[in-house]
């Protein structure tokens, strides 16, 4: 009898794969990653055509050992890695090492790709493979080596201008750069003041709003009516012309078509995760990469959705005609539209023998399912399966009713509303939207009017407004917009994210990316001295080079020198003619109050200070605080009193940053933190009672503990994870990331030791430094 043994990179995997194949099939797990680049300089020799140096990844040799053992019993070696390059460059490892081991003995190696983890579709894989494709691998080495190129010269640069442990990578420093901008962008706005008048109206028993759009035959601006005498005159004029009435002039009606959105490709999940179930870019990868994996909810482990790396927006036949006979027994025939709908992928260079992200059987009803599957597991299951739903149905139809209503010659006020008089794909699912207000229209019901009715004004008032600078990105809009301008791929943009905030160079504040002054200053210096590598044109091309190269198009030796010689070459030159002052020191119009010299803004250990330019000679400094009038008064903490004296809270900074504190300091000594609390939902292991939050320490790191302390000080310094260890039954696992091992789950206990790799592009591209 033949044996025959398949690799995958998961145990997860794994044990789904050994529901669908038989007994003539040993199914063994690489646990990610089986090789990298020796962490050293010269692992890219750039001398010798960028000749890559390996080396066996220290946690992953006796998973590699176990696969060379059985490969003496085995007939042939099935590679099931995942199908992008990523899983195809694991594929090329293992094959490379147990050739490399004589493992083989001229035994067949099959590569098997397979989008789904279904037993057809696996079984199908298996009858069909086809050989490793060196395209793909190759083009997987040029970006490992562009990275490590960058990574590996940029970074010691950094630290000799800037400060010691910083990093650039290769595409977190173009997204960095965006960042920085949109806070330029905020820091130069200038508001603007304007008025709107509104109008309360009452006809047939019901209320609505109507704005004032036309004065005197004029239609009006934004900026038309821009101060309080003005509006406060018109205010009174159209009030006294009105005589407690208008007119209905006009009534517009019209029909409008809502289609519903693609079924969801990487960067959507993450975009529409983060907006709908406030997920990261990295909870999603990682819920998903479960949902792929596969999951027991009732007869075995299945994979309950398809590969979720993934820019096309395809939808295989067979799922397209099951979903059509699924929304015509749930919904009824007349959700149905006449023919399926087919979408067009707008991501360049889409892979588009892949599909979009879907449920692998529709029938599995999340509602069905829940009960097998974790809260994150469930929210974003029933996410993927409505919008996978709602993508062959039907359109909405909306009913627009816009209402004119005269106030003397000329004045017009407008009311607008909407009824959904066919809800179409609407019943199941709808797109959420970023940085904008869903028009409250849908919901608003005007009362059946004519023209030539009167409506009795309730109210008239005139309202103050300023704009407002464009929003600090989201995770949802940053992914949004990088995968505009074409930086990263769908499988990098939570490990860009990730890298970003590991390094200090951005935080979030309130859900929002704000930039550190050490982000500015790395920024900054980038965009001056290495412009074309931050350029968002440069990058872009980039990646469709590396798109070229896993089509056959192009080879990837010439494009790494096109790349490496001006690059290196600059780099030299930035090293010998900036200086560290340069970078972090910019000179402000004020003098020394000490000795007269002018004061610059400095980069220190704990952020940006003003200094004397006459250091070490004069050594006066203050924080970037003083001086400003409005902080010499403390900022008062509204709505709370201090909890031990009942005095009042005031914002205080000290050598740590701002902080809380009583207000009758020093005979009351109460702080507390300024951040507030993250909770991560996931239950305390030592006390059981509260759950584990998110807290900012002193030294501006983060970690996490019980929110019962005092009574439970229980704390770790990583991310914890509501999965129990394997080894030792302790209730919890951590998320660790190093720059040498990547990201594991570890068991927070000292004495277990346990610690498994994850086994996703978020975590295993590793930062790109």
């Amino acid at each position: 009898m033949s044996r025959n043994l398949v690799v995958v990179e998961s145990p997860a995997k794994a044990k789904t794969l050994k529901k669908y194949l038989g007994k003539d099939f040993d199914i063994l797990a690489s646990y990610g990653h089986v090789r990298d680049l020796v962490p050293k300089e010269g692992a890219v020799d750039t001398e010798h055509d960028f000749k890559m140096k390996y080396q066996v990844i220290e946690k992953n040799a006796k998973h590699v050992a176990d696969i060379c053992a059985q490969l003496k019993n085995s007939d042939a070696l099935y590679l099931a890695t995942d199908p992008d390059r990523e899983g195809e460059a694991i594929s090329w490892h293992l094959y490379e090492l147990v050739n490399n081991k004589k493992a083989l003995n001229g035994k067949p190696v099959y590569r098997v790709v397979f989008h789904e983890i279904t037993k057809s579709a696996v079984q199908a894989a298996i009858a069909k493979p086809r050989e490793l494709s060196m395209d793909l691998v190759n083009a997987q080495q040029a970006r490992r080596a562009l990275d490590y190129l960058v990574g590996f010269n940029l970074s010691p640069l950094l630290w000799k201008k800037i400060r010691r442990g910083l990093s650039a990578g290769r595409v977190q420093s173009p997204a960095l750069r965006m960042i920085v901008e949109r806070e330029e962008e905020i820091e130069k706005f200038k508001s603007q003041e304007y008025w709107t008048l509104e109008a309360e109206v009452k006809a047939q028993k019901q209320t609505f709003a109507a704005k004032l759009i036309e004065y005197a035959g004029e239609k009006l601006e934004q900026f038309t009516i821009n101060n309080e005498t003005q509006a406060k005159g018109l205010e009174n004029e159209l009030r006294a012309l009105s005589k407690g009435k208008l007119n209905v002039v006009k009534i517009t009606k019209s029909q409008r078509k809502r289609n519903p959105a693609a079924p969801f490709i990487t960067s959507t999940l993450q975009q529409e995760a983060s907006r709908k179930l406030g997920f990261t870019t990295q909870r999603t990868m990682r819920v998903a990469q479960q949902l792929y994996e596969g999951i027991d909810v009732g007869e075995g482990a299945i994979g309950l959705i398809t590969y979720m790396r993934t820019d096309s927006v395809n939808l295989a036949q067979d799922a397209i005609n099951e979903l059509r006979n699924f929304i015509k027994e749930r919904y009824g025939v007349e959700s149905l539209p006449d023919s399926p709908r087919m979408y067009k992928t707008k991501t360049k260079n889409a892979q588009e023998a892949h599909e979009a992200i879907r449920p692998t059987m529709v029938h599995l009803l999340p509602e069905k399912i829940k009960k097998s599957l974790s809260p994150d597991q469930y929210k974003l299951y029933n996410l993927i399966w409505k919008r996978t739903v709602a993508c062959q149905m039907i359109h909405a139809v909306i009913d627009l009713v816009a209402i004119d209503l005269g106030c003397g010659k000329g004045n017009i006020f407008r009311a607008n509303g909407s009824t959904i008089t066919s809800p179409g794909f609407m019943q199941v699912y709808l797109e959420g939207v970023d940085d904008t207000k869903e028009a409250e229209d849908g919901e608003k019901l005007l009362p059946p009017l004519k023209e030539g009715d009167t409506v009795d004004l309730i109210s008239l008032e005139a309202l103050q407004h300023f704009t407002e600078p464009p929003p600090r990105f989201s995770e949802a809009s940053l992914v949004k917009t990088l995968e505009e301008y074409g930086i990263g791929r769908p499988s990098t943009y939570a490990s860009i994210i990730s890298t970003l905030q590991h390094r200090e160079y951005v935080e979030l504040e309130n859900k929002r990316f704000k930039p550190t002054d050490v982000g500015k200053i790395v920024a900054k210096f980038l965009t001056q001295h290495f412009t074309n590598y931050v350029d968002y044109d440069f990058t872009a091309k980039l990646e469709d080079s590396l798109d070229e190269v896993s089509r056959g198009e192009k080879q990837w030796v010439p494009l790494l020198g096109e790349f490496w010689h001006p690059f290196i070459k600059l780099v030299h030159s930035t090293q010998e003619n900036v200086q560290r002052k340069d970078v972090t020191q910019e000179t402000i119009d004020e003098k020394c109050p000490k000795c007269g010299k002018p004061l610059s803004i400095r980069l220190g250990k704990r952020g940006r200070f003003i200094g004397c330019t006459g250091y070490p000679e004069c050594d006066y400094t203050r924080s970037m605080e003083e001086g400003r009038e409005e902080s010499l008064q403390p900022e008062v903490v509204e709505g709370r009193v201090c909890p031990k004296c009942g005095g009042q809270l005031v914002i205080k900074r000290g050598k740590y940053g701002k902080f809380i504190g009583c207000s009758q300091y020093p005979k009351c000594k109460h702080i507390e933190s300024l951040e507030k609390a993250e909770d991560t939902h996931v239950t305390c292991p030592q006390c059981k009672k509260g759950t584990m939050t998110k807290r900012k320490s002193r030294f501006g790191t983060f970690f996490y503990s019980c929110n019962e302390y005092p009574e439970c000080k229980y704390a770790v310094n990583n991310p914890p994870l509501a999965e129990e260890c394997p080894q030792c039954h302790w209730p919890i696992l951590t998320l660790k990331t190093t720059k040498r091992k990547g990201t594991e789950k570890v068991c927070p206990q000292k004495t277990c030791g346990y610690a498994v790799s994850v086994e996703s592009s978020d975590s295993s591209e590793a930062a790109e430094s």
